[in-house]
């Protein structure tokens, strides 16, 4: 491959890069005018191992350059060969080991707040517009030439892109708006959501009990569901109604056919999956809850199944030994075509595991990683190692381990802590009615 394409290759895919080593010195880029405050530790180096050897090797893989032997955790000498390799194409000092200057360009560097009153603008430099420009590309909006500190015509287009993506005023400049958009600033901490402060002043008049009742609070764990009557569902009904869009009947605290009709209509003049269900992309469009960014949680670009399937929230239910269910359980045919739900890494791989059977492990830029478990079989070539794109398929949903019935146990791990409850998350793209495979 030419020097210029794997150049370009790099830009394209430094969009899927967020991976982070927390730094704890004051770092510079070479076109220094502003500095800032950041933190550095020891970047590992040859013979280390560890988790952030695992997110060096991740992020290597992820450009397109061969490691051979994969990923293994190991600062070896092919780790060395192929960091040498990859800092020769970009015009760095093959040494073949991780200096500052490549840890950046690999996206293995946190972005630090910037303070409110110094946001970069057109003509600056530095390490503020190096973080804004990896904010921008982690947040998957490409920065042509990357994050290379300078605020130029790149950085000007870039912005104006993810402010429109964003629904944001598209000033191509980097405003407190777009600055908390992107994680650059804190968002200001969410209105408690209650039916006393958001949909009273507009509500119909209320009957005696219903205006005693306590003030309905909605929350990603208590999302209303299509049956129940309550005022979380008279709440969601009103807000509909402010959002301009007739519920049947107006907000009367029952969920049938009519809220489920609204959502739907909602969803669609949003460009939302229209479940019909208030998913927490609705809920969040609606601001009812915030979003999964502001929650600290995933978002999945793809379902993990092919249609022909379904799934309700099992989360937290007694399972054999004592154990309690970690994740959600998509039940479906054998054979069924799996999905990588983002763009990632395979990290790991099981065979005759007890309970999950034949399973993967998919890792995500920024060490967030999903497991599958009960797959009948691996898709040819999904290895340990190997990168994958969101949409392409890993695999065929199976019954082996301790499964009882063909099915998919899916767990989500933000940042590679502990499980949450991936219901909510898969609700927001189901696609269990799509049974065509995915063009791949």
């Amino acid at each position: 491959m030419k020097a210029t394409s794997i150049r370009k290759a790099l830009v394209l895919t430094s969009a899927v890069l967020g991976l982070s080593v927390t730094l704890t010195a004051v770092l510079s880029v070479s076109h220094t005018s502003t500095a800032m405050a950041a933190t550095v530790v020891q970047l590992p180096q040859r013979g280390d191992s560890g988790p952030e050897v695992v997110r060096l090797q991740q992020a290597i893989v992820a450009r397109g350059f061969t490691l051979v032997g994969g990923v293994t955790g190991e600062f070896n000498g092919q780790t060395v060969a192929a960091l040498r390799s990859l800092q020769k194409v970009a015009g760095f000092k093959a040494t073949g080991s991780l200096d500052e200057r490549t840890a950046k360009f690999l996206g293995l560097v946190d972005v630090a707040p910037i303070a409110a009153n110094a946001l970069p603008s057109v003509g600056m430099s530095g390490d503020t517009v190096w973080s804004l420009q990896q904010a921008l590309i982690n947040a998957g909006t490409p920065v042509k030439g990357g994050a290379d500190g300078k605020f130029g015509l790149a950085t000007t287009i870039a912005l104006g892109k993810f402010q429109s993506a964003r629904g944001l005023k598209v000033t191509k400049t980097l405003d407190e708006a777009t600055a908390i958009a992107l994680g650059l600033l804190p968002a200001p901490a969410p209105a408690k959501v209650t039916a006393s402060t958001k949909a009273a002043a507009a509500a119909p008049v209320q009957t005696q009990t219903a205006a005693a009742a306590a003030p309905a609070t909605i929350t990603i764990d208590t999302l209303p569901v299509r049956g129940q009557k309550s005022e979380a569902v008279r709440l969601a009904q009103q807000s509909l109604v402010n959002a301009g869009v007739e519920v049947k009947g107006g907000a009367d605290g029952v969920f049938g056919v009519a809220t489920t009709i609204a959502i739907t209509k909602f969803q669609e003049l949003r460009g939302l999956n229209q479940t019909g269900a208030l998913d927490v992309n609705t809920a969040s469009a609606l601001g009812l809850i915030p979003s999964l960014e502001e929650l600290g949680l995933p978002s999945l670009k793809v379902f993990p199944m092919q249609g022909r399937c379904n799934f309700s929230d099992t989360w937290g239910q007694a399972r054999s030994g004592g154990r309690s269910h970690e994740g959600t359980d998509v039940i479906g045919p054998k054979g069924l075509a799996l999905y990588a739900v983002v763009d990632g890494v395979i990290t790991k791989t099981y065979v005759g595991a007890a309970n999950g059977g034949t399973a993967l492990r998919l890792t995500a830029p920024d060490g967030t990683y999903f497991y599958y478990a009960h797959l009948d079989s691996f898709a040819p070539g999904i290895a340990a190692g190997v990168p994958v794109r969101a949409g392409q398929i890993v695999g065929f949903s199976g019954d082996t381990g301790n499964a009882g019935t063909p099915h998919l146990h899916f767990e989500v791990h933000p940042r590679g802590g502990a499980a949450v409850n991936p219901y909510p998350i898969l609700k927001a793209v189901d696609a269990c009615s799509v049974t065509e495979v995915l063009p791949q």
